[in-house]
């Protein structure tokens, strides 16, 4: 359904304590460098239970503004500005956008049929408009009376653990709770900055026409295609595909079986993509609140055997990312290998255009649905739609041990897709948007 959001107001949240001048200078790291230049999204959505006061929005923006600026003191880079080098960040206390609004429409109707590019009209910037604030807020409030609390952080700074990371600490200084965050701003330390200036433009940020639709795929679903891929010779020994392996295989397969005619041309080859967090792979493995961009993109290159049950792809992913092993990090920062390897392949995806890539990213097992303001948890999170083509977000389903894929692709091949009979026997087709 297409949403009418009327913007109320306009703030700047500055931080309750001001930054120390020892940590005014807060240096980007290698990785930071390299992430795509977009914002990360999120959308929170709150239902009132029917009290009184529970969702007064006065008392409840009152009580988001404060613990805003109380946590802003802890995640001090967040309330700076990114200098136009994109180097470093000027922790200067300049504070972060926070916005109200309106919104014509009942919050469980946008629950029960979202709409991943009307979920865009929830936040405070586009996705796409990088600027130099790092963090905006936006309060949204329905006729209903509930709330959704929409939240856009620059994927320059960080990915997407430290965004809820963050979240979750700022809920619990609303809340109350005693635990007072202690995130480690070290990223630069473990992967010193580099020049990039000879980079590609980062991303597949397109104008072309986009749409993007959240696809629901059920436990039992995807446990038959864990056992589907497990019983080929490739899983001979090894332990079943995981969850994020069977799906990027079957999800590519289908896109592939679909679009193959369009892009089938002897130069050019397939490429998936995979960001891989790097935390529990460095020596000794960094905790979840180590902020920053702590992820390294693999490429796996299909082979493309006719005869292989999803080309072998779930097998092949699990052995490109086996190679992201704690050697391969302690390397990383050393020379330009990483760099050359990013210019390389993008160079080929987005200017010789011999590569047709396709990315996943995945956040499952993430704390998606642990931020408690005061007022419960969200019944539901969603992730608006990016510019980005061949594009697939994993999130998993609050209840029930499915997954939510947010499948990003040009119009007239998401019309190939969805309308693919292998592809829709294997949607949630009540929960398909």
């Amino acid at each position: 359904m297409k949403l009418e959001v009327a913007i109320t107001s306009k703030e700047i949240i500055k931080p309750s304590s001001p930054t120390p001048n020892h940590l005014r200078h807060y240096q980007l790291s290698f990785l930071d460098q390299v992430a795509p230049i977009v914002y990360n999204p999120l959308v929170l959505f709150y239902s009132s239970d029917g009290t009184t006061d529970q969702f007064n929005t006065t008392t409840i923006s009152n009580q988001l503004k404060k613990s805003l600026s109380h946590v802003l003191t802890h995640f001090y880079p967040l309330a700076g500005r990114i200098n136009n080098t994109k180097s470093f960040i000027d922790c200067n206390d300049e504070g972060i956008s926070y916005l109200e609004a309106k919104v014509k429409s009942k919050l469980m109707d946008i629950i029960h049929k979202p709409a991943p590019r009307e979920l865009n009209h929830l936040l405070p910037f586009q996705l796409d408009d990088i600027t130099d604030v790092p963090f905006g807020v936006q309060l949204n409030v329905f006729d209903c009376g509930g709330i959704a609390i929409g939240a856009c952080l620059s994927h320059q700074i960080a990915d997407g653990l430290s965004f809820f990371t963050f979240l979750n600490n700022w809920a619990a200084i609303a809340s109350e709770q005693a635990v007072l965050p202690k995130p480690q701003f070290v990223s630069a330390k473990h992967f010193p900055p580099k020049n990039v200036s000879v980079l590609y433009p980062q991303g597949d940020i397109t104008k072309q026409n986009i749409i993007c639709k959240m696809f629901v795929f059920n436990a039992s679903v995807i446990e038959n295609l864990r056992a589907r891929y497990a019983d080929t010779p490739d899983f001979k020994n090894e332990k079943f595909p995981t969850r994020v392996e069977a799906l990027s295989a079957f999800i590519w397969s289908r896109y592939v079986a679909v679009t193959r005619d369009e892009y089938s041309c002897p130069q050019r080859r397939y490429v998936v993509v995979h960001a891989v967090n790097l935390r529990p792979k460095m020596e000794p493995s960094l905790p979840p609140d180590s902020f920053g961009n702590y992820f390294r993109f693999i490429m796996t290159i299909p082979t493309l055997n006719a005869g292989e049950e999803c080309y072998g792809l779930a097998k092949q992913i699990r052995n490109e990312i086996k190679k992201i092993d704690k050697e391969y990090v302690r390397k990383l920062p050393e020379g330009n290998e990483h760099l050359d390897f990013l210019k390389d392949n993008w160079d080929r995806v987005l200017v010789k255009e011999e590569l047709v890539s396709f990315s996943f990213t995945s956040w499952c097992r993430f704390p998606v649905y642990d931020a408690d303001f005061g007022w419960g948890k969200p019944i539901w999170v969603g992730t608006p739609a990016f510019n980005l083509r061949n594009l697939v977000v994993f999130v998993d389903s609050k209840f029930g041990g499915g997954i939510e894929a947010y499948v990003s692709l040009k119009v007239e091949d998401m019309a190939k897709f969805e309308a693919d009979e292998e592809f829709l026997a294997c949607v949630d087709k009540e929960r398909t948007y």
